[in-house]
């Protein structure tokens, strides 16, 4: 183990405040929904001050922000709403797993969010970051995209109870559209172990056992992306008569039961998968070992039927001046009869010992 020295007076800096994920072409935008039971006003491609003016909190509102390269908008954005900067940076470091903080007056949950790419087998990863404070839920995405569209289209026709609940809700609603997300993965993966199956099992080409493990490398990526959430969720769940998260209320508990629910469900299907990834390895190595010892034995018997009929020519092959079959008028002949005698009689005695 590598040992660590710690000098004396070292000085910790803090870490700039910067973007560090893929999406560093996507401009920042913002939208935001300001509702209650009776009306909702939506706010499109709006700035900090112009959602500093439109914000009622008087009622709920949503700041749904796209694209995180806009470092002086989420400052700004941080400083209004008196956040904590190690909050900030871990909405801008996708690097972090999910984390679920309760602060003073704040909840802040970090999601990643994983769906499969189209036209291939890869899988695309987004951090998604909520906040929550009194009537305020702010989502932060990495990019535009359409996890959200029918919680939008819900709020615009007044559909269901969210418009009925509080932002806590609405946080419940997120959080089960980032799980379904997971749901379309796992199907999707389901499908390239289905042919997996099939083809291991009349291929001999190595490029499966590849393929195999690729598949286990998403399944294992998918479950330490799960775990932290599960762990998250059953905190929220199991401290529902605490006074520690004043952000959800007694009622809303219900709806993050279910979501740690969910998780598990996954999970159990994330092993599921597993084993049937190591079932065909194993059907795969199995079925090669087969092949080989049908190999092996052919071989051993094509050896085990040459080794007299070389031996009976090795006796004549000797150099030695007086043999009483060197004489003989039909020795070739005999010699060749035996041989092909004793062949036959071998093939049978391994045939009827169905040695092969």
């Amino acid at each position: 183990m590598r040992k660590i020295n710690y000098k004396k007076g070292r000085k910790v800096q803090s870490a700039p405040l910067e973007y560090n994920g893929v999406f560093t072409e996507k401009p920042t935008e913002m939208q935001l929904f300001v509702y209650d039971e009776d009306d909702v006003v939506e706010c499109q491609n709006i700035n900090v001050e112009e959602f500093v003016k439109n914000r009622d909190v008087s009622k709920n509102n949503w700041l749904n922000l796209h694209g995180l390269t806009n470092i002086e908008w989420i400052k700004s954005l941080s400083e209004h709403l008196q956040l904590n900067s190690l909050i900030v940076s871990d909405i801008l470091n996708i690097t972090r797993g999910t984390r679920l903080d309760e602060l003073d007056d704040s909840l802040f949950f970090s999601i990643k969010s994983i769906l499969p790419t189209i036209g291939s087998n890869d899988i695309s990863i987004e951090q998604i970051s909520f906040l929550i404070q009194d009537g305020l839920i702010i989502s932060f995405q990495e990019k535009r995209g359409d996890f959200f569209t029918h919680i939008r289209e819900r709020l615009r026709t007044n559909t269901g109870i969210v418009r009925k609940r509080k932002v806590d809700y609405l946080l419940y609603l997120h959080l089960d559209a980032v799980i379904e997300n997971f749901y379309i993965t796992i199907e999707n993966k389901e499908i390239e172990i289905e042919k997996l199956l099939l083809i291991s099992k009349t291929s001999a080409d190595p490029i499966i056992v590849v393929e195999i493990e690729k598949l286990k490398e998403v399944f294992h990526f998918l479950k330490r992306s799960l775990t932290p959430l599960k762990d998250a969720l059953f905190t929220i769940k199991t401290i529902k008569e605490d006074d520690e998260f004043n952000s959800i209320e007694q009622s809303n508990f219900v709806f993050f039961s279910r979501l740690h629910q969910k998780t598990i469900e996954l999970l159990d299907q994330i092993e599921y998968d597993m084993t049937s990834l190591d079932s065909a390895s194993n059907f795969f190595y199995t079925a090669q070992n087969h092949k080989m010892n049908e190999v092996m034995k052919t071989l051993t018997v094509i050896s085990s039927v040459f080794l007299p009929l070389t031996f009976i020519a090795g006796i004549y092959g000797m150099n030695f001046k007086h043999m009483p079959e060197l004489e003989y008028q039909y020795g070739y002949y005999t010699i060749l009869g035996v041989m092909l005698l004793i062949v036959v009689l071998m093939i049978y005695y391994f045939k009827k010992k169905k040695w092969f």
